[in-house]
Formats: C-alpha cells, structure tokens, sequence
C-alpha cells in the first residue's frame, strides 16, 4: 500500500534526470505532480509513463512556482514531499518515512531530510556538503517556500519539524558547460538578493537555530559583510582545506573550486558592476 504522500517536482528540460527521480518515487508516493515550465524535451514523454499529474505554468522563480502549486492544484497527499528532478528517494529514507508516519505526533507538521550530494560521479561527503538537512516534507497547508528568488527553503507556518536519519541524494547528469551556465543564472540573482531584495516570508537567520537558520546568520552577518572578492577566496579556503574538501578527489576539487570559489567570485563580479556602474536591478548579466 503507498504512502499518503505527494510529490511535487517543478521541470524544465528534464530528459537527463526526471526518469530516475520519478522511478525512486513509483512505489512508495500515492500522487506524484509535475508543475512543468514548457519543456521542449522528453521529459513530459518520460513523466506520463510514471502515471504523473502533469500541469504547465509560466516560470517566475523557483519559490513562485511552488507557492502556485500548493494554492492551485488539488494536492490529493496528507503529506507533501518537494523534490528537484535531479534528486532521488532512497528505499531507507522511504522506509523511515512508513514506519515514522505510523507514529507521527499531532504537532509534527514537518520533517528535515538528508541530502547527500552525488557530482561527476562522486559522492561529495565533505568541504562542508554532507549531510544537507533540508525541510523538504510536511503536513499539506501547513508550509510555503519562502518569497525569494534565490537560496529559497521550505518554512513550516505552524507546528515542529523533526529529523529524519536516511539520505535523499542529489545528482544531476547534466553537463558541466551546463552546470556553469545554471550558476552563472543564480549568480545574478544572488547578487540582487545581497543588494537588499528581501520576500514577505523569508526564514529567520538563527546562529543556534537548525542548520538552514544558522547558515543563513552567518551568511548575512559576517560572510556579506566581508570585503568583496577576498571572502570568495576565503570561503574556499575553509571549504577545501579545514573542512577538508581535498578528500573528495578530482571530482571534489571541480565542484568546491567552482562552487565555493568561482561562483562566489561571479556574484561580487556582478555586485561591483552593480556598484560602480549604478545598474539597476535587471541589468545584471
């Protein structure tokens, strides 16, 4: 018997990753929804043949799209999981999730889940990348994704959360010519969210709150208050070296150099251009 659970995955030019997600949901998920953005590939092909709920909406930002979902789409679940399409469920966590919903308390309106990072084949397991706990489930109506476009996590508007011990894993198949292109993306949004563009619900920086609050105190208190490029570097430094990123092997040097350091990079790239040129926002490139 499947779990009174929904999945909803936003899609857009999926082909690479949808059908593995959607495989590692089949058995478990009584409702899987894909709200996709007009996908000119295979990847509403692929999710027809998981018996998906398929619908199309316009993309604003990551946050919007999911907000959408839960206002407009009869959401069947008593429990909704958010997952990306290049993200996996693993039969551990599913299990867990059976055997907790068994037993859940009144109160619990959410879970924090595991997220172990697969990249060029590699399981990153350090530099800081494992585990990522994220609230990625919760009771239906009982959360929304914070009003950001960028770095935007899952707040639960009433009730607790509690900690699930299983990994759900994150491996995207796609290249890195697109991997770059994807940050390059984020890396002008980010630079707008650091310029003071803040949501109407956004969760509280928290320094001794769950991992998602703590990271988003020191983020806003000491690394955007640093000097401009030199924290990009720094921030690398700490990742590779004291968080030892080194030993995640030739694929862990490509992914802390170009995540820790080259993107951090791009986005005060994009911060000074916005300062000495008095661009607006939307000028980024």
């Amino acid at each position: 018997m499947k779990l009174p659970v929904s999945v909803i995955i936003l899609t857009y030019n999926e082909e690479e990753n949808i059908g593995i997600c959607l495989k590692s949901i089949a058995d478990w998920a009584e409702e899987v929804v894909i709200v996709d953005s007009f996908s000119t590939d295979r990847t509403i092909t692929i999710a027809k043949q998981y018996n998906a709920v398929i619908c199309q909406h316009e993309f604003k930002s990551q946050a919007q799209q999911f907000n959408w979902s839960l206002d407009n789409l009869n959401i069947k679940g008593q429990w909704v999981i958010r997952l990306d399409a290049d993200e996996r469920m693993t039969d551990g966590l599913w299990e867990e999730i059976s055997h907790r919903l068994k037993t859940v308390k009144a109160d619990t309106n959410g879970f924090i889940l595991n997220r172990r990072l697969h990249f060029l084949g590699r399981w990153i397991k350090h530099g800081g990348c494992y585990p990522i706990r994220l609230l990625r489930m919760f009771r239906r109506g009982t959360a929304r994704s914070e009003d950001k476009i960028m770095d935007e996590h899952l707040v639960l508007l009433e009730g607790k959360a509690e900690k699930l011990v299983n990994d759900f894993i994150h491996e995207n198949r796609k290249s890195i010519y697109w991997w770059t292109g994807k940050h390059n993306d984020y890396s002008s949004r980010e630079a707008e969210e650091i310029a003071g563009t803040a949501g109407k619900l956004e969760m509280r920086p928290d320094l001794f709150g769950g991992q998602a609050a703590s990271k988003r105190w020191v983020k806003k208190n000491l690394y955007v208050k640093s000097p401009l490029f030199g924290r990009a570097l720094g921030y690398f430094v700490y990742r590779y070296f004291i968080r030892l990123g080194f030993l995640d092997g030739r694929p862990g040097l490509i992914f802390h150099f170009l995540q820790a350091l080259w993107y951090r990079f791009l986005v005060d790239a994009k911060i000074y251009e916005r300062n000495t040129a008095g661009n607006k926002p939307g000028q980024l490139s």
